[in-house]
Formats: structure tokens, C-alpha cells, sequence
């Protein structure tokens, strides 16, 4: 994967397609019932804090997005509860979805959803540390774009380093016991990250 530190981009120009997942006052309800059952606090919006980078373990952007689009869990053990989504998502040559407001509450990285701002990556597959030099470009932009937009945020963390980003202070989790282990979206990916965005005053883990 190369090294995007040379890549020079106005991000205001930043393309963005945006694809909304399905969106009505159901979603809204499920999100402020989530969010006092995990947080405390009933809110369908966010303060962004933090960037909390993933892949989607998957080979498409379509089978990605299929999974996100239902307002709700229709089976198993989460059913009738607000079904996990990511505010973007970046497909393997690069292209950048928007799937929801970049302000909303979405479930996407536990202890951290009333703050974060979530960016999917097409990959991942069996494991495999195979997101692309299109996607590191694509997620720098993005992270530049989000940073300048928002202030607030200082933090940008892979989900694999859900437990060092506790730091941060930032954490919130209501129900014992709520946790699921991680490993995306590699350690490659977010050395290089890192490398390209540390100078702008975020801070990685």
C-alpha cells in the first residue's frame, strides 16, 4: 500500500456520494432507545469527537449496504433493536458514501457512538489486511474534511483499539458486560493513517 503523504487535495472539493439508508421516525426512536439504554441520555445526534475507522468484512459496497439499510434488527438476539450502520462507507477503488447525517447517533463502535463518527472500508474478509491505496487516500480526505468541519474532533482510532481509545475518556457503556472483540481495520491501515494525519494535531492509539 503506498504512502499517501504527498496527496494534496482541497477538501472542500471532497467528492461525496450520498446513499441514504432507510431513514423515519422508527429509526429515530430505536436510536434514542438505544442511546438511553447504553448512555443514559436519550439524543438521535452527536457532538463528534472522534473517528473510529473499521472494514466491513465484506467484498462489496452493495452487500454492505443491504446490511445497513433496515432501520432494525429482525432476528437474533438484537431483534426489535436499532440495527448497526456507519456514517460512511469507502469502496475498494476509492469512492465515498455517505449513508446518514454526519451528526447522527449511529451503532457502529459500542462505548463510543454518542460520540463518533464512523468510516467503513470495504474489506476485510477472512481477516485478510487488504483494504487498498484507493481507501487510504480516500479515508485521509475524509478525516481532513471531518476534522475541518468539526473541531471537536480530536481522536482517530481503528475499531481493533476500542480499549486503548478508553483513554480518551471518552468511553460510555451502561450494560455490563457489552463488548465484542475486534480486529478491523488492521494495523497496516492504521500506521498509515497515522502517518499521513498525525500532523494535523489528531491523536491515534
Amino acid at each position: 500500500m503506498a504512502n499517501a503523504a504527498a496527496a494534496k487535495k482541497h477538501v472542500e472539493d471532497l467528492p461525496i456520494i450520498y446513499k441514504p439508508i432507510e431513514w423515519s421516525e422508527n429509526r429515530e426512536r430505536l436510536i434514542r432507545e438505544y442511546a438511553q439504554e447504553h448512555y443514559g441520555f436519550s439524543e438521535t445526534t452527536i457532538i463528534p469527537r472522534a473517528v473510529v475507522v473499521h472494514w466491513t468484512a465484506t467484498e462489496t459496497f452493495e452487500a454492505t449496504y443491504d446490511y445497513f439499510y433496515n432501520e432494525e434488527f429482525t432476528s437474533g438476539i438484537d431483534a426489535g433493536t436499532l440495527n448497526v450502520a456507519s456514517h460512511f462507507v469507502v469502496d475498494r477503488d476509492g469512492t465515498i458514501y455517505r449513508l446518514t447525517p454526519e451528526t447522527a447517533l449511529n451503532r457502529h463502535a459500542i462505548g463510543y457512538n454518542w460520540c463518533a463518527i464512523g468510516i467503513e472500508n470495504v474489506g476485510g474478509v477472512n481477516g485478510e489486511q487488504d483494504l487498498t491505496a484507493a481507501q487510504l487516500l480516500s479515508n485521509i480526505h475524509l478525516i481532513q474534511y471531518l476534522h475541518e468541519k468539526y473541531p471537536t474532533i480530536k481522536y482517530v482510532f481503528g475499531h481493533y483499539q476500542q480499549n486503548e481509545a478508553r483513554a480518551s475518556g471518552l468511553y460510555i457503556e451502561k450494560v455490563p458486560d457489552y463488548y465484542a472483540e475486534k480486529i478491523d481495520p488492521g494495523k497496516i491501515f492504521m500506521r498509515l493513517l497515522r502517518e499521513n494525519l498525525s500532523r494535523y494535531g489528531l491523536k491515534f492509539f
